[in-house]
């Protein structure tokens, strides 16, 4: 029987950056058409992380299951470690999805735009059918794709609607960065579990580009956010402040291009969620006070 400290490592706690950037990044958009509401923030977090807990358990058992965890070299998995029954990781999924619907329903409810809630629903969706059913889209290169669009446009695009309505400009702009800086997650993820996911015939992007393509592709989306970040600094200098994250990105993109495999991906891995937080915080800062400058 796995332990709390098991349980909590099977949630993959490493990911977490990915869920609370986009709230962050919109938080500040919001507060740049000078609103400050941190109800509905706090409300915008649950939903996020509670998403992200619920997508990590529904990967652990959809995976388990098939018997693609049973040679890994990343985090631990319950149900491919056999240390938790595959109906209680997926009962533990279901919870935490459940957690977030109806944190959004609330969230939904304070903003009267209900059209949100078929926003909600796809984003439940996407996270059971990324590795679950018999057709789930994370075998078929599509992964990226889709932590692009829930993790970048929608949470953050989705915050700045819930908390001061339309997004402007600038907004979209770091909606983009964020959902760039969040695939470049998985691509290192990914980029680790070529040799074991060819094996098993689970087809990532990675694994269609082949290694030499994903370390190009995943030097690429660590690069564009500052591009963005350059650009929209001609709109309003403040935006230049997340340039001061560039060096976070120096190493984990030196460590990929150099041939980084294995274990020091898994370092990769985590230095990528670092610089996503400290983007991402630096953005929302050159947001809010964009409006005083």
């Amino acid at each position: 029987m796995a332990t709390l400290a098991q349980w909590v490592e099977g949630a993959r706690p490493r990911t977490l950056p990915t869920a609370l950037s986009p709230v962050i990044a919109g938080t500040g958009a919001a507060m740049g058409h000078g609103v400050i509401a941190p109800g509905r923030a706090v409300l915008a977090l649950l939903v996020a992380v509670s998403l992200m807990i619920g997508v990590n358990y529904a990967n652990d058992y959809s995976d388990g299951i098939r018997g693609t965890d049973d040679e890994r070299v990343g985090p631990l998995r319950l149900v491919g470690s056999r240390l938790a029954a595959p109906s209680t990781v997926r009962a533990a999924a279901i919870a935490s999805l459940a957690i977030a619907g109806l944190a959004g329903l609330t969230l939904v409810s304070l903003t009267q735009q209900w059209w949100l809630i078929a926003v909600g629903a796809l984003c439940i969706v996407a996270a059971w059918f990324y590795t679950g059913g018999s057709h789930p889209y994370g075998y078929l290169g599509l992964g990226e794709i889709a932590v692009f669009v829930f993790y970048g446009l929608v949470g953050v695009l989705g915050t700045v609607y819930t908390q001061s309505g339309p997004p402007g400009a600038l907004a979209v702009v770091t909606a983009v960065g964020v959902g760039m800086l969040t695939s470049a997650v998985l691509v290192a993820n990914n980029l680790r579990d070529i040799p074991t996911d060819t094996a098993v015939g689970k087809r990532t992007l990675a694994v269609f580009l082949g290694d030499r393509d994903t370390r190009r592709l995943y030097a690429g989306m660590m690069l564009l956010p500052f591009l963005l970040s350059a650009g929209a600094g001609l709109r309003s200098w403040s935006m230049l402040i997340a340039l001061l994250a560039v060096p976070f990105a120096v190493v984990p993109v030196r460590d990929v291009l150099r041939g980084a495999e294995g274990t020091d991906l898994i370092r990769v891995l985590a230095q990528t969620g670092v610089l996503l937080l400290a983007w991402s915080v630096l953005t929302a800062v050159g947001l809010a006070v964009g409006r005083f400058v």
